[in-house]
């Protein structure tokens, strides 16, 4: 099985999580959802003396993209967001105004993330699944030979995401998390937007948003 090298960068305030992710071996990485940890991932790129790829967003809520603009102007790599997100992405200053802090407007992106495609970079094969739900334009990044995937803000150890917030769905999330995550291995390693790593096994058994007692529904 291929492994991957995956670094965590948590951000203070939010809690959210950056990911710095290559194949064993690479000189190449790419920055998964760079946000208030920005800094600190930085640091480990330009140590480790690695070549940044693409920095690819599950989503555009403000935690997940206030570091984008540092981490481009830094290594000049490529921004992929799914379209459907471009109105968050695009409100990133107000996002942040909201909450009484201030972030570099993030340039616009390089690329359109789609469902159902697949990216080849740093030594990973990373299949783009779209997961609405949270946002219109959420995706999941699944590694099949790796056996991991990161899903944002989606579904979180023994929690789901929330869908109080424009474009989020109760009703649509529950079903990308039914036929778009559940529906991975079992052993599948879920790398979430918020809180420690999980297991698709796990979740599917043991987080009560997803058992018929509270409201959600078996796989």
């Amino acid at each position: 099985m291929q492994k991957l090298e995956i670094r965590t960068f948590t951000s203070a305030g939010w809690d959210e999580n950056a990911y710095l992710v290559r194949a064993e071996g690479q000189e190449h990485a790419v920055a998964i959802d760079p946000g208030g940890g920005t800094p600190e991932l930085l640091v480990a790129l330009e140590g480790d003396g690695l070549v940044l790829d693409a920095i690819l967003l599950t989503h555009a809520h403000i935690d997940h993209v206030d570091g984008v603009a540092r981490l481009a102007r830094a290594t000049g790599a490529p921004v992929y967001l799914h379209p459907a997100d471009r109105g968050w992405y695009d409100q990133a200053g107000t996002q942040a105004h909201y909450f009484g802090v201030e972030v570099d407007a993030p340039p616009p992106p390089d690329r359109e993330l789609e469902g159902d495609s697949v990216l080849e970079l740093a030594g990973a094969r990373l299949e783009v699944r779209h997961v609405p739900g949270h946002t219109l334009g959420h995706v999941v990044f699944y590694d099949a030979a790796s056996g991991v995937a990161f899903v944002g803000d989606v579904v979180f150890q023994s929690s789901i995401g929330r869908t109080d917030l424009p474009g989020g769905s109760h009703s649509q999330l529950m079903e990308s998390i039914r036929t778009r995550v559940l529906t991975l291995p079992d052993e599948t390693v879920l790398y979430p937007g918020h809180g420690p790593p999980t297991t698709v096994g796990r979740e599917r058994v043991g987080n009560p948003f997803l058992a018929p007692m509270y409201g959600g529904g078996f796989a």
